[in-house]
């Protein structure tokens, strides 16, 4: 009779000590299955884009995780033109999924972020631009870890005129993005003083981006383009559809430096980035993925670091919980980018410096010295609380 309680008791201490099964955190990924049109073949975007930035902060994740007894992992999908988004949305969330890292445009992530309230989804934004999703369209369960249309041109607005290049000829695209980054250049220059002292359109014909004897047309082309412009410091090109903007630099008719969508790019993370530890995550990007990390890379990790450290320290999936985490003033993390970076309360947009980058290595950062916030200087750039058209509910 002893032996017999004896082994039930050492069972039963066994059975307690035995560890739990961990906490699963699973995490959808949904991105364009198009590739976007470049000019340069050496910035063509890699068919894993935006996933692969994804991929390496689970690692991060699943590392804190073994000490937590919590797992993370990743079911992706991308969508083509014309295929339902929701439809896809739906399908992962009948896999528990409830927690998104999307590459959407604007109405389909709106879309997806309305269909999904109904089921208590929470989407992190790391692809579209649009100030409209952070304003007037916000959404209270979508979070946004790409920058703003306006926090980038803030961010370069604040560099040219530190350097006293306040005179700027806009050169805008012909394409509705590239209308949307040019009205975010405006308010840039408005907002910091420089002056827009001619705008010129440069209108998309339907020729090929690259042709084995465009390089003389080009050459040709561009400077008759340019002629009879004012005075200029600068030339800006708004050129989100990638037609013109890299054939600028070293082909206009002035000596001028170029910026915007070629030249000096403001962007939320650059593969020559080094600074504050990003040259350890760089290396293991290129060790994992062989390539270099691009901007959608590092929005897209930055998304799932946030999950990770929200589903650390709610010890909880739930994408409630996660998000009243990450939109608490108690969320800050750490990303390689000089200070930590925090959430808007008023609008879920992300706070972060821009770099500005030359296409071998980093400039500057903004904000730039001596532009001051009575809060964050880091709320310098975009739309600060009391412009915000955004009403979460």
């Amino acid at each position: 009779m002893r032996t017999v309680l004896v082994g039930g008791l050492v069972l039963a201490l066994i059975s307690t000590l035995a560890p739990a099964e961990p906490l699963a955190v699973k995490i959808g990924y949904v991105g364009r299955a198009e590739k976007k049109a470049t000019i340069s073949l050496i910035e063509a975007p890699p068919d894993n884009n935006g996933v692969a930035g994804a991929h390496l902060a689970l690692e991060d994740n699943n590392t804190t995780g073994k000490f937590l007894n919590q797992h993370f992992s990743l079911e992706e999908v991308r969508i083509k033109e014309g295929d339902d988004p929701v439809a896809a949305i739906s399908r992962l969330a009948d896999h528990d999924i409830s927690l998104f890292i999307v590459d959407l445009a604007a109405d389909a992530l709106l879309k997806v972020a309305d269909a999904g309230r109904s089921r208590d989804l929470v989407f992190f934004n790391a692809g579209a631009l649009d100030d409209r999703l952070r304003e007037e369209d916000c959404r209270p369960n979508v979070i946004h870890t790409a920058p703003t249309r306006s926090m980038l041109a803030d961010g370069l607005a604040q560099y040219l005129v530190v350097k006293r290049w306040r005179r700027w000829l806009l050169v805008v695209g012909s394409h509705e993005p590239d209308k949307l980054y040019a009205d975010a250049l405006r308010r840039a220059a408005a907002r910091f003083g420089a002056k827009i002292v001619k705008e010129r359109v440069f209108e998309d014909t339907g020729g090929a981006r690259r042709t084995d004897s465009g390089l003389v047309q080009i050459q040709r082309q561009i400077p008759l383009f340019l002629q009879g412009a004012p005075d200029h410091d600068v030339l800006v090109a708004a050129d989100e559809s990638e037609v013109f903007a890299s054939y600028l630099p070293y082909r206009t008719r002035e000596p001028r430096p170029v910026a915007g969508s070629a030249g000096l790019v403001p962007k939320s993370w650059d593969a020559a980035h080094d600074q504050w530890g990003a040259n350890q995550l760089q290396n293991r990007f290129i060790q994992m993925f062989s390539r270099r990390m691009t901007s959608l890379d590092g929005q897209a990790w930055t998304a799932a670091r946030m999950i990770g450290e929200a589903a650390a320290r709610v010890r909880s999936a739930d994408p409630k919980a996660v998000s009243d985490y990450v939109t608490s003033p108690d969320f800050a993390l750490a990303a390689f980018k000089g200070q930590k970076l925090t959430l808007r309360d008023w609008n879920l947009q992300l706070r972060q410096p821009i770099l500005l980058a030359d296409g071998r290595s980093i400039a500057s950062v903004s904000p730039q010295d001596g532009f001051l916030h009575q809060f964050s200087v880091l709320d310098t750039l975009g739309f600060d609380r009391p412009e915000t058209k955004c009403r979460l509910r």
